[in-house]
């Protein structure tokens, strides 16, 4: 499949996503995250459009935002970073979402109107052509999302456009610790699903100091990339948006045709031998910097 009919396919994926019934308000959903390192306090705090069950970890864990930084979420989907990026910066911060998909966005702006939050934009874009200003960000978050684009070198070089000097990047990707069996490579289903799209560890690191960032360190946090399959199995089926077929919306199909085919991925071969959540973390030179 080209590069360009890949991202069209996840486009499609996750606008059906977003279209559907799963939301924070789902223990299932709740779940995922928490396994990933969010806390109860910090899902408590999120509307019920923001969290989807699509996080891999929690970059925000990473970034130390401070008040009045400007921060930029690529790939924001519901807003469930942004809105917790947005207490952290204050009234004098700013925080950016970035998506491709109008229907992300759309969750995204509906939990804004919910928070109230007047220090929150959204913008639909792809990643790597922000709609950013040269030197004009302090810190750049994303969770589970440039694993999914083609061309991640790109994506880097746009970071480190829109850094001020001497900013940083928080990320929460997926990684390979080895190359893939050709059969996942090939698969549709592990492409959405954020698995043979990624990169191996190595080559993570290597990208960015490519594109110039320095103190890169790319981590594996051992957490279990099968908890996405929480929204596919037994353990959701309380829960009318997921296992009913009374009122089943395209979007709930979608996001159980999303998890179930990426489970059923994952059950082929032993993920855990092959793909890791990761954190990255990674300075732009200052000016004074030597």
């Amino acid at each position: 499949m080209s590069d360009r009919m890949n991202t069209k396919h996840v486009q499609t994926q996750y606008a059906g996503v977003a279209r559907g019934g799963l939301s924070n308000e789902s223990d299932s959903v709740r779940s995922i995250a928490s396994a990933f390192g969010y806390s109860q306090d910090e899902l408590n705090q999120l509307p019920a459009e923001a969290n989807m069950g699509l996080s891999c970890g929690n970059p925000l864990a990473l970034a130390g935002v401070r008040e009045g930084e400007v921060v930029v979420d690529l790939g924001c989907g519901g807003g469930m970073d942004v809105f917790l990026a947005a207490r952290k910066v204050g009234t004098s911060g700013r925080v950016i979402g970035i998506d491709m998909t109008a229907e992300m966005l759309e969750r995204g702006r509906a939990g804004q109107q919910k928070l109230g939050l007047t220090n929150v934009e959204f913008h639909q874009s792809t990643i790597d052509q922000l709609p950013l200003s040269d030197n004009s960000v302090d810190c750049v978050i994303s969770n589970c999302v440039i694993n999914l684009v083609p061309d991640k070198l790109a994506v880097f070089h746009e970071i480190m456009r829109v850094l001020k000097p001497g900013g940083r990047v928080a990320l929460s990707d997926i990684a390979l610790k080895q190359e893939l069996p050709d059969e996942v490579k090939q698969s549709v289903e592990a492409y959405v699903g954020y698995i043979s799209g990624a990169i191996l560890i190595d080559e993570y690191r290597r990208l960015l100091e490519q594109s110039g960032f320095f103190s890169v360190v790319v981590t594996d946090t051992g957490a279990d990339l099968n908890a996405y399959a929480m929204a596919s199995d037994g353990g959701c089926c309380d829960e009318v948006s997921c296992c009913s077929d009374v009122g089943e919306s395209a979007g709930d199909t979608e996001q159980k045709s999303l998890n179930a085919g990426l489970a059923s991925v994952m059950q082929s071969f032993d993920a855990y031998a092959y793909a890791a959540s990761v954190r990255v973390h990674a300075l732009k030179q200052s000016s004074t910097h030597v």
